[in-house]
């Protein structure tokens, strides 16, 4: 297949590479791992000026009406600047909502989701059940109202609803209002530093059911996984041009260390799982809108090549810098925190091979 962007995906791209390096540069980016919030109102009202939050909302609900080729563009530019923000998160709801929300929700949540007047985040991993939406034993009282507790759900503390998975499929929206009744949010510690989780316990907090649309929630957890994807392919490649510019620069013996085959075979290998990650996540980025029967197993590929790829080529660079890469002074940390908790998110590699597996009806 030759795959290519068109001139507007193309623009999209040098907009978001432009954008991001001009207002997260790295000291940005560790004073912001370093607050409690993660992220600025002003820096928010700048991604909504770009219209990022409503991307693949609907044009009627005030958003582009796009697809999931320019969600991973964008996704990818945001893994490269590692630019902390609950993008992420309301994308998430945003993709949930338009794959099953009800029309009430849909007309309460959407637009102001586009607008960037609300935020939403999505909530799957029980304390007990493990992440798997398939796996969650969440449901309901007669009285409509949840009780559970998820953990690792991501910028929570800043969303106004979280979507939360259910037993047999089902997701259903619980407002996090200011009232706060039945819905308690905690802080935890985080892997990654500039994207905040938080356990989410409801003690019969009024929840309003998604309509029942499993092969549109299927393809909107494909795209979701393709994001994470895509994000590690973007911080592995800010890696691998950190440890080449070093190898570049640091000299040993009177040479460039990347003059020596241990050096350069590393930044080499380093190569090839990016390009092979983002080969990856944009053939599923492609998949999702032109071949949907094959998405599911393409997303889960993506996302268990870059969930490792990503992680090792941060590992690698790290020891190209040598000492001072394992410094917390230096950026590069960052980079491996943010690919290492990404590739745990929405499953890990293992479970995503095992999932190819299945697919392939191996």
């Amino acid at each position: 297949m030759n795959f290519g962007f068109t001139d507007d995906q193309q623009a999209i791209k040098r907009t978001a590479r432009d954008f991001l390096q001009a207002r997260y540069p790295l000291a940005t980016v560790r004073g912001l791992a370093e607050d409690e919030r993660g992220f600025t109102d002003e820096q928010w009202a700048e991604l909504v000026e770009l219209g990022w939050p409503g991307v693949i909302v609907p044009e009627e609900s005030d958003g582009l009406g796009l697809g999931a080729v320019e969600l991973v563009i964008i996704a990818e530019e945001m893994g490269y600047a590692l630019a902390p923000s609950p993008w992420f998160s309301t994308t998430c709801a945003a993709l949930m909502l338009v794959a099953a929300g009800t029309q009430a929700q849909r007309e309460r949540w959407l637009g102001p989701l586009s607008r960037g007047e609300a935020r939403g985040t999505l909530a799957v991993w029980d304390e007990q059940a493990g992440w798997s939406p398939d796996h969650s034993e969440v449901e309901p009282d007669g009285d409509g109202k949840l009780s559970c507790v998820k953990i690792a759900v991501p910028d929570a503390g800043s969303a106004d609803f979280v979507i939360v998975s259910g037993a047999d499929g089902r997701h259903y929206l619980v407002e996090n209002d200011a009232s706060g009744a039945g819905i308690t949010l905690v802080a935890e510690p985080a892997v990654d530093p500039t994207r905040k989780l938080y356990r989410v316990e409801l003690s019969a907090a009024p929840a309003a059911p998604l309509d029942l649309a499993p092969e549109a929630v299927t393809r909107a957890y494909a795209t979701i996984v393709t994001l994470l994807a895509a994000e590690n392919v973007g911080a592995a490649q800010r890696a691998m041009e950190m440890a080449v510019a070093y190898a570049k620069d640091r000299a040993q013996f009177e040479r460039p260390i990347g003059a020596y085959q241990a050096v350069s075979h590393r930044c080499a290998q380093m190569l090839l799982e990016v390009e092979g990650s983002r080969s990856l996540c944009y053939w599923a980025a492609w998949a999702l809108e032109n071949e949907p029967e094959t998405a599911p197993r393409a997303a889960s590929m993506a996302k268990a090549y870059a969930g490792d790829a990503g992680f090792r080529v941060a590992a690698s660079a790290l020891q190209v810098h040598g000492g001072i890469g394992f410094t917390y002074e230096h950026d590069l940390h960052f980079f491996l925190k943010r690919a290492h908790a990404n590739a745990h998110a929405f499953g890990d590699s293992r479970w995503h091979r095992d999932r190819v597996a299945d697919l392939a009806g191996v």
